[in-house]
C-alpha cells in the first residue's frame, strides 16, 4: 500500500505533509493546480500557528521574513475606539503579516528537505475505501488515470473539494450578499502607525492590513477600497484587486471511514481575523498527529478526529460570523457593534477575549 495521500498542496495540504514528514511518516501529496498561487488570500500567520510549526524550522523563517503585528485597532469615523495589545497575552510569537503565497513558498520548501514535493496538474476524480484503505482514482497531465491505494486520505483540496462532494458531505452555512472588494496596495512612501485596523461605517467596514509600511491590504464593503487608504498614503501601484463573496460554513462532518478534511474542505469564514489559513494548519496539525497513531494500530482515532475538529472549527466559525456580523452593523448587531468596543475598552477580559479570537488562542488544541 502507498503513502498517505493528501489531495490539495495549499498551506493546509502543505502543513500536513510537512509535520507527517518530520514524524516520520511517509505521504505524498497532490494538487490539480499546475502551479502554485501567486496571489494571498491569507494576510497574516497568528501565534498558535508558529507555535505548531516551531519545530518544523519555518516559523524562524516566516518570523524572519514577516512583520510582526503588535496593535490592532478598532476605529469610527476616523477615532481609534479600541486598541488591542496583541503582546499583552504573552505569546511565544507575534502575530505576523506575511502574504500566504510566501507562507506556502516556506513550507514546500521545508517539505522538500524531505524529499517531498506536491505532484502539480493531479486531481482527485473518485475515491472508494474499505475497513482498512482507501482506492483514490487520480487524473494526470496527457489523461493518465492512476488508481493509488493509500491507507488514509487528508482532503485539503479547498471549498469546492472534490473529496467532500464524492462523499456527499453537506457543507451548510450562509452567505453575505455584497461583495467584498479587495486591493493590495504599495504606497509612494511608508505609512507609520498601527499594523492593522477595522474601520467602522453605518453600513460596512474596512479592513486594513500592513504587509510591511509600504506595503498595505485593503478589504472594503463600503465601496472602493481606494476611497478608504490610510491617512496621507500616496498610491504608487496596485499589484492585486478583486471582488469575491463570504460565506460561512463547516461540513457536517469531518471524518468518513479513513479519509478527513482540513482547511477550506471543512469550513469557511470571512477574513476578519485572520482564522482561515491558520485554522487549517491546525487541522494539519492535529490530523498528522492522529494519523501516525491510526497508522500504529489504532483506526479508530480518524474519527477522534473528526469529533475533535468539528467542535473546534464550528466554534471559530460561529466566533468569526458574529465578529462579521457585528462589524457590518447588520440588523441588530448595528446596536451590539455601537456598544462593543467602548465595553472592550472598559472591560480587559473582554478585550482579551478578542485579542485571543484574532490570535488563535480562543481555544486549546486537542488531541484526544
Amino acid at each position: 500500500m502507498g503513502p498517505i495521500l493528501i489531495v490539495g498542496a495549499g498551506p493546509t495540504g502543505l502543513a500536513a505533509a510537512l509535520f507527517l514528514s518530520v514524524a516520520g511518516v511517509a505521504c505524498r501529496i497532490v494538487d490539480r493546480a499546475d502551479e502554485p498561487a501567486q496571489l494571498s488570500k491569507a494576510l497574516a500567520v497568528n501565534p498558535r500557528t508558529l507555535e505548531l510549526l516551531e519545530p518544523t524550522g519555518v516559523s524562524a523563517r516566516i518570523m524572519a521574513e514577516g512583520r510582526p503585528i503588535h496593535h490592532f485597532q478598532l476605529r469610527r469615523g476616523g477615532a481609534v475606539v479600541l486598541t488591542m495589545d496583541l503582546d499583552e497575552l504573552g505569546a511565544a510569537y507575534p502575530m505576523t503579516a506575511l502574504p500566504q503565497a510566501r507562507t506556502e513558498a516556506l513550507l514546500a520548501e521545508a517539505l522538500a528537505a524531505y524529499g517531498v514535493h506536491a505532484e502539480r496538474g493531479v486531481s482527485l476524480s473518485d475515491l472508494s475505501q474499505t475497513v482498512d484503505k482507501v482506492v483514490a482514482v487520480l487524473a494526470h497531465p496527457g489523461g493518465r488515470v492512476e488508481t493509488a491505494e493509500t491507507p488514509l486520505l487528508f482532503a485539503a483540496d479547498g471549498a469546492h473539494s472534490r473529496v467532500r462532494h464524492v462523499l456527499d458531505i453537506g457543507f451548510p452555512g450562509s452567505a453575505f450578499p455584497e461583495p467584498w472588494r479587495l486591493v493590495d496596495v504599495r504606497f509612494e512612501a511608508p505609512v507609520e502607525g498601527a499594523e492593522g485596523y477595522v474601520e467602522l461605517h453605518p453600513h460596512g467596514l474596512v479592513f486594513a492590513l500592513a504587509f510591511d509600511p509600504a506595503h498595505w491590504r485593503i478589504i472594503s464593503t463600503v465601496g472602493d477600497p481606494l476611497n478608504h487608504l490610510p491617512a496621507g498614503a500616496v498610491v504608487k501601484d496596485v499589484p492585486w484587486a478583486s471582488d469575491f463573496h463570504i460565506s460561512h460554513r463547516i461540513a457536517d462532518t469531518l471524518a468518513v471511514g479513513r479519509v478527513a478534511l482540513g482547511g477550506d474542505a471543512a469550513h469557511l469564514h470571512s477574513p476578519v481575523g485572520a482564522r482561515g489559513m491558520n485554522l487549517g494548519i491546525e487541522d494539519a496539525y492535529v490530523f498528522a498527529h492522529i494519523a501516525k497513531e491510526v497508522l500504529d494500530g489504532a483506526p479508530e482515532r480518524l474519527q477522534d478526529y473528526g469529533r475533535l475538529r468539528h467542535v473546534v472549527d464550528k466554534g471559530v466559525v460561529q466566533r468569526i460570523e458574529a465578529i462579521s456580523r457585528m462589524a457590518r452593523g447588520e440588523g441588530l448587531w448595528s446596536v451590539v457593534r455601537e456598544v462593543a468596543p467602548h465595553l472592550a475598552g472598559s472591560l480587559p477580559p473582554l478585550r482579551r477575549m478578542m485579542e485571543q479570537t484574532v490570535c488563535g488562542l480562543d481555544h486549546a488544541v486537542q488531541l484526544s
